[in-house]
C-alpha cells in the first residue's frame, strides 16, 4: 500500500511546466509529417491525370485554349477537392494518434493525476503497477515485489526484480533500481522517481528498434483497390472502343483521343478508396463522441459484424460504485444501515490494513480522499466516515511484507508490524480464504472451523450472493505467520463483506439493443455465481440459472466440450484472466465474430485472439490497450453496442457510395459506348463529360459517407465477416441503375434530335439529364431497403447542400453565357426542362414508389 504519508507532494504544477519548458516533452522523434504542400501534389501523381494535362496541352496548341484552360480548371477544382478530403483524413487520424497516446499516473501537487505520457519530465514521481508500461528512465524510491519485464531492451524473457534505490544501495547492484521506458511492470508496484525523458531515455537511444510499426491497411481498402484496378482496365478498354470508332466515322483524331481521355477520367473511380478512408476516419471521429477510440482503422469494418459482446461486469455492465451493504461476522449477517454490529474490530482491521487503496489526508470529502480500486474503497468507507480517522487508525501498523491480489489467486495477504507483533491479514473470494483458514473468530473468541461451520458460513454466503451482493472474506493470524516459508496458512477466518455494485442505468436497453441486432451479449465475471445470475437477470442478459457456468466446471471441460456448451452459455461466474482466451476461442469456433473486453495484464492475449479486441480506457492497463482495437473511454458496455452500431453506419455508408459512384460511372460510359455503337454524333462534349465529374462526383458522394443510420439498422442480422461489399444484391442495383441512367439520357438526346433541335441544344439536354439522373440517383442510395419517402430529406442536410451546388453549376453553365460558351451549352427552356426531367425523375419516381409497397409489405 502506497499512502499518502509515502510520498512527497511531487512536482507542483507550475514546476512541472518549467520543466517541460527547459526539457522539452517526453518522446521520441517521429517520421517526417507528410506536408500540405506534398499532400496537394499528390494530387496530380496519376496516370490519367497526367494524360489528361498532356491532351489539354496538345489541345491547346491546335489552338483550342479556350477549352484547354478549361480542363486544367476542373482538374485543379478536382486537386483541391482531393486534397481537402486527404488533409482532413490526416488531421483527423493525428488527433486519434493523440487520444489514443500512453497516460500514466503521476503525483503533482501532492495527489495522484492520469496525464498523457508526453507531459512527464524530470522529477516527477510515477506510480506504476501490474500491467503498466514505465514512460520514462528513473529510480525507483519505493518497491513491493516489482518484477519488470526488461524482454525489449535486454531480449531476455525472464522478469526483472527490483529495489528501491536506498535498498539497492546495500549490495551495489544500481540496475536493480532503475526503471527503463518501454519495459512493462509485470508484478507489483512502485514509485519511479523520473530522470531521463524522451531521446535521453536508452530507449530514445535505440529508438529505430521501435520504428517497425506499418499502418494497417483497411481489408475493405485493399479489395477496393484491387476492384479499381479491374474497372480501370474495363473503362479504359471501352474509353479505346468509342475512340476508335469515332475515328473510323471522320471525328477528328485530337477531339477523339481527348474525349476517350475525358471519358475515362469521369468513369474511373480514382477516389473510390480515398472515399472509404475518409468516410472510416469521420466514423472513428463519430464513435469518439460516443467514447470509442478505435486504434485499429480495419477494427471499424469488422464491428458491423460483431454477434457476441463478451463483457466484464464490474464498471462496465454496472456503475462501479461499491457499497457495502451487509456484513457477516460473528456467526450472523448484520445490514449495514441499521448499524455497525458488535466485535468488529479485527474484521475491520483486515480490510483497512490488507487494502491497497491510496488516502489523501487533506480531503474532507470522502470519496476525493480515498483513490483506488472500488471494491477495496467500499471496504473502508463502510467503517469511517472521514480521512482523519483513518489516518490515526493505519498509523498504528506498517506493512512489513505483503503478497499482492491476483486474479488467479483471488486474495491478497499482508504482514504488519503492530505493537511489536507481527500479524498476518488476508482477504479474497470466500471459498479461496475458507480453505485457508482452521479457525473462526466469534465474539473474542476463536474455536475451530468446523465442516458444519463452514457449511453455515457457504449457507450465508449463498443468501447473500443471490441478493446481487459481491462477497470479500477476510482471515488473519497472529502467531506463527510465516511457517516454513509459508504465509497463507492456519489463519482464523473473520468475516464476510457484501458489497453491491448496481446495474447502469443504460446497460437494460443496451442489452434489448444487442438482442434485436441478432448480437448475444455475455457477462464474464470474477464475482459468484449467484451475484452473477441476478445482475444479469436485472438487465436481460439471462433469465434461466442454466445459462451460467463457473470457472471451475470450465476447466473441466474439454476445448471440444466447451464450444458445444458455449452457445446457451450467457454468464461466466468466478472465471480467471486465463479463462478468457478458451472463451474467445470456442465462440470463434461456433462461427461468431467475438468482441471481448478487459482491463488487465492478463486479459491481453484473450483481447488479442478476439475479433475486436475492446479495453477499459479507465481501468485499464497499457498492455491491454496496446492489445486492443477499440479503447472504451468511459468503460461502458452500452459504448461498445453504440460503437457496434457505429460499424454497421460506417460500412452502410460505404455501401451507399459505392453504389452510387459505380452506377453513375457506368451510365456516363454507356451514354458514350452505345451513342458508338449505333453510329450518333457524341452526345456530349469532352468538356462535358468532365463537368459531370466534377459536378456529382466528388461532395455527393462524400456526403452519402455521413448520412444518419437506418432506422432499423440495429434489427437486421449481423453480416458475414468475408462477405463481398457487394453481397445482398448490391452488383444488381448498380447494373442496373447504371443502365438505365445511360439508356435515359442517349434517350433524352435521341428525342432532342427527332424534334430537330440543333446539336447543342440536344447535348445541353443529355448533359442536363445525365446530371439529374445521378443527383436524384444519390437520394435513393440513402437506403437499400426503404424508399425516398420514408427517409427524412432534411436528416442529411450535407447531401442536400452538396446537390443544391450540383443544381446550381449545372444552371451556371447553362445561364451564365461566359461559361455558356466554354462548356458548349445553350439555355434550357420549360419544354427542355419538361423532357430532362421526365427522362430523369420518372425511374427514380417508380423505385421509389416500388420500394415503398415493397417496405409497407414487409412490415
Amino acid at each position: 500500500m502506497i499512502q499518502e504519508r509515502e510520498f512527497t507532494r511531487g512536482l507542483s504544477t507550475r514546476e512541472a511546466e518549467k520543466r517541460q519548458m527547459s526539457y522539452g516533452l517526453n518522446e521520441l522523434k517521429h517520421n517526417k509529417k507528410k506536408s500540405p504542400f506534398l499532400i496537394f501534389l499528390s494530387q496530380f501523381n496519376d496516370f490519367i491525370t497526367w494524360v489528361l494535362i498532356g491532351a489539354t496541352i496538345i489541345s491547346g496548341i491546335m489552338g483550342d485554349v479556350a477549352d484547354a484552360i478549361t480542363i486544367l480548371i476542373i482538374v485543379f477544382v478536382n486537386a483541391i477537392l482531393g486534397f481537402i478530403q486527404e488533409f482532413k483524413t490526416e488531421k483527423s487520424l493525428e488527433a486519434l494518434q493523440e487520444l489514443a497516446a500512453p497516460t500514466c499516473k503521476v503525483v503533482r501537487d501532492g495527489a495522484i493525476k492520469v496525464i498523457n505520457s508526453r507531459e512527464l519530465t524530470i522529477g516527477d514521481l510515477v506510480v506504476l503497477e501490474a500491467g503498466d508500461r514505465i514512460p520514462a528512465d528513473g529510480n525507483f524510491v519505493d518497491c513491493q515485489n516489482l518484477m519488470v519485464d526488461e524482454s525489449l531492451l535486454t531480449g531476455e524473457s525472464v522478469g526483472v526484480s527490483k529495489d528501491a534505490e536506498l535498498e539497492v544501495g546495500k549490495n551495489g547492484d544500481k540496475n536493480r533500481c532503475i526503471g527503463f521506458m518501454g519495459t512493462i511492470i509485470l508484478k507489483g508496484r512502485g514509485l519511479l522517481l523520473v530522470d531521463a525523458i524522451g531521446m535521453k531515455t536508452e530507449m530514445g537511444k535505440i529508438a529505430n528498434l521501435l520504428d517497425n510499426i506499418e499502418e494497417e491497411k483497411s481489408p475493405l481498402k485493399i479489395r477496393l483497390d484491387s476492384l479499381g484496378k479491374i474497372l480501370v482496365a474495363i473503362c479504359l478498354v471501352i474509353c479505346f472502343i468509342v475512340t476508335v470508332l469515332g475515328i473510323i466515322r471522320g471525328n477528328d483524331i485530337a477531339e477523339m483521343f481527348l474525349l476517350g481521355v475525358s471519358l475515362a477520367v469521369a468513369a474511373i473511380p480514382e477516389g473510390l478508396a480515398a472515399i472509404v478512408t475518409v468516410a472510416l476516419a469521420l466514423g472513428v471521429n463519430r464513435m469518439l463522441k460516443r467514447n470509442a477510440l478505435v486504434r485499429k482503422l480495419p477494427a471499424v469494418e469488422t464491428l458491423g459484424c460483431t454477434s457476441v459482446i463478451c463483457s466484464d461486469k464490474t464498471g462496465t455492465l454496472t456503475q462501479n460504485r461499491m457499497t457495502v451493504k451487509e456484513i457477516l461476522v460473528n456467526g450472523k449477517i448484520h445490514e449495514v444501515d441499521k448499524g455497525m454490529p458488535e466485535n468488529h474490530e479485527m474484521l475491520k482491521k483486515a480490510f483497512v490494513y490488507c487494502n491497497d487503496t491510496n488516502y489523501d489526508y487533506s480531503k474532507k470529502d470522502m470519496e476525493k480522499a480515498l483513490m483506488g480500486d472500488p471494491t477495496e474503497t467500499a471496504l473502508i468507507k463502510v467503517f469511517f466516515k472521514n480521512a482523519k480517522d483513518i489516518k490515526a487508525f493505519v498509523s498504528g501498523g506498517v506493512r512489513t511484507f505483503e503478497i499482492p491480489f491476483d486474479s488467479n489467486r483471488k486474495m491478497m495477504s499482508v504482514i504488519i508490524q503492530e505493537h511489536n507483533k507481527e500479524v498476518c491479514y488476508m482477504k479474497g473470494a470466500p471459498e479461496r480464504v475458507l480453505e485457508r483458514c482452521s479457525g473462526i473468530l466469534e465474539n473474542g473468541k476463536v474455536r475451530p472451523l468446523t465442516a458444519q461451520k463452514k457449511k453455515q458460513i457457504y449457507n450465508y454466503i449463498e443468501a447473500m450472493s443471490n441478493r446481487a451482493l459481491r462477497c470479500i472474506a477476510a482471515a488473519y493470524k497472529d502467531e506463527g505467520v510465516v511457517k516454513n516459508n509459508i504465509v497463507e496458512n492456519d489463519l482464523i477466518f473473520l468475516g464476510v463483506a457484501g458489497s453491491i455494485d448496481p446495474p447502469r442505468l443504460e446497460v437494460r436497453d443496451a442489452v434489448l439493443k444487442c438482442k434485436m441486432a441478432g448480437i448475444k451479449p455475455v457477462m464474464i465475471t470474477g464475482d459468484h455465481k449467484n451475484t452473477a445470475l441476478a445482475i444479469a437477470k436485472s438487465i436481460n442478459i439471462c433469465n434461466s440459472d442454466d445459462q451460467a457456468l463457473t470457472g471451475e466446471e470450465l476447466e473441466k471441460m474439454s476445448d471440444k466440450e466447451l464450444v458445444e456448451k458455449v452457445a446457451k452459455v450467457r454468464v461466466f461466474a468466478r472465471v480467471s484472466p486465463n479463462h478468457k482466451l478458451r472463451i474467445v476461442k470456442a465462440f470463434k469456433k461456433t462461427g461468431n465474430i467475438v468482441a471481448m473486453t478487459g482491463d488487465g495484464v492478463n486479459d491481453a492475449p484473450a483481447i488479442k485472439e478476439a475479433d475486436i479486441g475492446v479495453a477499459m480506457g479507465i481501468s485499464g492497463t497499457d498492455v491491454t490497450k496496446e492489445a486492443a482495437a477499440m479503447v472504451l473511454i468511459d468503460d461502458n458496455f452500452a459504448t461498445i453496442v453504440s460503437a457496434v452500431e457505429e460499424g454497421r453506419i460506417i460500412y452502410d455508408n460505404i455501401r451507399k457510395f459505392i453504389r452510387y459512384l459505380l452506377s453513375c460511372n457506368l451510365g456516363e460510359v454507356l451514354t458514350m459506348f452505345l451513342a458508338s455503337l449505333f453510329y450518333l454524333p457524341n452526345p456530349l462534349t469532352p468538356i462535358q463529360i468532365l463537368f459531370v465529374n466534377l459536378a456529382t462526383d466528388g461532395l455527393p458522394a462524400i456526403a452519402l459517407g455521413v448520412d444518419p443510420a437506418d432506422k432499423d439498422i440495429m434489427r437486421q442480422q449481423p453480416r458475414e465477416k468475408d462477405e463481398s461489399i457487394f453481397a445482398r444484391g448490391l452488383w444488381e442495383k448498380i447494373v442496373v441503375r447504371g443502365c438505365l441512367i445511360g439508356v435515359c439520357t442517349l434517350l433524352s438526346f435521341m428525342v432532342g434530335r427527332f424534334y430537330m433541335l440543333d446539336l447543342a441544344t440536344c447535348r445541353t439536354i443529355a448533359l442536363c439529364t445525365l446530371v439529374m439522373s445521378q443527383l436524384f440517383h444519390v437520394f435513393e442510395c440513402r437506403s437499400e431497403r426503404h424508399s425516398i419517402f420514408e427517409i427524412k430529406l432534411f436528416t442529411n442536410p450535407y447531401l442536400v447542400g452538396a446537390v443544391l451546388i450540383s443544381i446550381v453549376m449545372i444552371c451556371s453553365i447553362l445561364y451564365i453565357p461566359f461559361l455558356g460558351s466554354i462548356f458548349n451549352t445553350v439555355p434550357l427552356r420549360f419544354k427542355e426542362w419538361s423532357l430532362v426531367l421526365f427522362f430523369s425523375g420518372s425511374i427514380f419516381l417508380i423505385n421509389s414508389i416500388y420500394l415503398l409497397i415493397k417496405s409497407k409489405k414487409s412490415n
